[in-house]
């Protein structure tokens, strides 16, 4: 039966026209202009000959533009690429090029890096400029229906990085994105046309996009947008707009919690907060929930699983500091290193299967089957399962560090490292932060005769990838510790007494 993931906007054209679904500041987009905007950028791309099948790069902000854009994509039955503003030329060509995206939306002040991948890629760019861009969507011909797609067609590419370095691309389907947004958030939080969402969260990201924006669309609900999040300002946004329902990572409700001017505000709008992306620390939730009046749910995903696949139920017990269980539809369980399932109590690595999992990696087959063994999708953390079914994340079974909800990939900072010409060798590892949860270090060990300073290494790499991924602590060694095949042992590195207290410079 043909579908296509667009259909959540139409459908919420159809019966929630006149409802706001965007808010901006003080702009409010009803559903009858999104849905219009959608539909002239899905003819702007029949005129660009873009069709079903098609990967189109979206690296917009949260922005009014980006909604539009998206389901203009879905709506002309391409697939969609979303990727971080803050990527630089050498990022953006890899994606693009991987991808073999046929087109690219960037927000106009992050263009020229597009442009420039874009241009080595051989992708056309097309810069998205308030005023600019609605005179061009103003003289592209509306596309009225959604292009019919098959439930397993790929809707969504989304790029998330192994510990061999190289981004893979995660095809989700368009099955995939409507079961979770449904299963995982609509239905599990009770989301109606009237609630609204604080959208905060990156929408280029799997959390924000399935979570906040096509759950919110799903339910006819509001999104009111902020491009950056900063505490300030998401309070008063919370107090003007009447938020209900937050969703974050775990250093934002630390962020709002602390925030000097947090008890001038009235937040009592709010019904229910959503937090993922990372652990949330036990005494954090407690402390939000009584300052706050309303239940944070901790819930667990990844890319590859569109992203939601366990959650804190709303109606059922909530155990602070687990991860909650299984949504509907999708299992999890515990396994060893010869995937057999282990018994509630025993540490293992999470597998999971349903709805939810993505139908692999673009171009990539055999990390496919490596990452889909036995038919499970293996997740690489390692947690344990109570008695009563609920998980809890013990550790991560990859060297993946996140950076304040950001995934950070050592490999991928360690190729940079290595191409600065006074480096020998270098190893990329996180260091505890009280703010971010982890900040990402670098031990770095200097050719012989060679001099650079940690900030001019430092300098080298931010100049050469997004802006949360470079190291803001810098240490030298004489040499690495190494295995017997000449591994390095991240564990086994001294990682100096930093003031975890503050952030570091740079």
């Amino acid at each position: 039966m043909a579908t296509n993931l667009a259909r959540l906007l139409s459908d919420a054209t159809a019966t929630h026209g006149d409802r706001p679904a965007l808010k901006f500041d003080h702009e409010v987009i009803a559903y009858e202009t999104l849905g219009e905007r959608a539909a002239r950028v899905a003819g702007l791309l029949a005129e660009r000959g873009v069709g079903p099948g098609d990967p189109v790069g979206i690296m917009l902000p949260n922005v009014p533009y980006f909604a539009p854009v998206y389901y203009g994509i879905l709506r002309a039955g391409g697939v969609v690429v979303p990727m971080n503003v803050l990527l630089k030329q050498r990022e953006v060509r890899f994606y693009l090029a991987d991808s073999q995206a046929k087109l690219l939306f960037v927000w106009h002040e992050f263009a020229d890096a597009a442009r420039a991948g874009g241009a080595e890629a051989g992708t056309e760019v097309i810069t998205v400029t308030p005023g600019e861009f609605d005179h061009l969507l103003a003289g592209a011909p509306p596309r009225l229906a959604d292009a019919p797609r098959e439930p397993s067609d790929t809707a969504v590419i989304l790029y998330t990085s192994g510990t061999t370095g190289t981004p893979k691309g995660a095809e989700l389907t368009h099955e995939n994105l409507l079961e979770n947004s449904r299963r995982g958030v609509t239905e599990l939080i009770d989301q109606t046309e009237h609630d609204v969402s604080l959208g905060a969260l990156p929408l280029f990201h799997s959390f924000g996009q399935t979570s906040c924006m096509n759950a919110a669309v799903r339910a006819g609900a509001c999104v009111t947008l902020m491009p950056r999040f900063d505490p300030g300002n998401a309070l008063e946004i919370i107090e003007r707009d009447k938020v209900t329902i937050l969703h974050g990572v775990p250093t934002m409700f630390h962020a709002l919690l602390n925030h000097p001017e947090r008890e001038r505000h009235d937040v009592s709008s709010i019904r229910v907060c959503i937090s993922g992306g990372s652990a949330m620390p036990v005494e954090v939730m407690r402390a939000f929930e009584e300052a706050s009046g309303c239940v944070i749910l901790e819930g667990y995903g990844l890319s590859e699983t569109s992203p939601v696949a366990s959650f804190n139920h709303m109606h059922r017990e909530r155990k602070p500091g687990s991860i909650g269980t299984p949504i509907d539809g999708v299992e999890m369980t515990i396994v060893d290193d010869e995937d057999n399932e282990l018994p509630p109590g025993e540490v293992g690595e999470i597998v999971i299967r349903g709805h939810n999992v993505m139908k692999g990696y673009h171009n990539q087959p055999e990390a496919t089957a490596e990452a889909m063994k036995g038919g499970w999708f293996h997740t690489g953390d390692l947690a344990r399962v109570d008695e009563d079914g609920y998980f809890f994340i013990v550790d991560r079974k990859k060297d993946m560090i996140i950076r304040g909800g950001y995934n950070v990939y050592p490999r991928e900072i360690e190729e940079v490292l290595y191409e600065h010409p006074a480096v020998l060798e270098g190893a990329v590892l996180a260091v505890p932060d009280a703010t971010l949860g982890e900040e990402v270090g670098a031990c770095v060990v200097l050719r012989p005769g060679a001099d650079a300073s940690a900030h001019d290494i430092q300098t080298f790499v931010k100049d050469r990838v997004a802006a949360y991924k470079y190291p803001r602590h810098i240490w030298f060694a004489d040499a690495l510790p190494k295995g017997a095949t000449g591994k390095i042992l991240r564990r086994e590195i001294h990682v100096p007494a930093f003031d975890l207290r503050t952030a570091p410079a740079g």
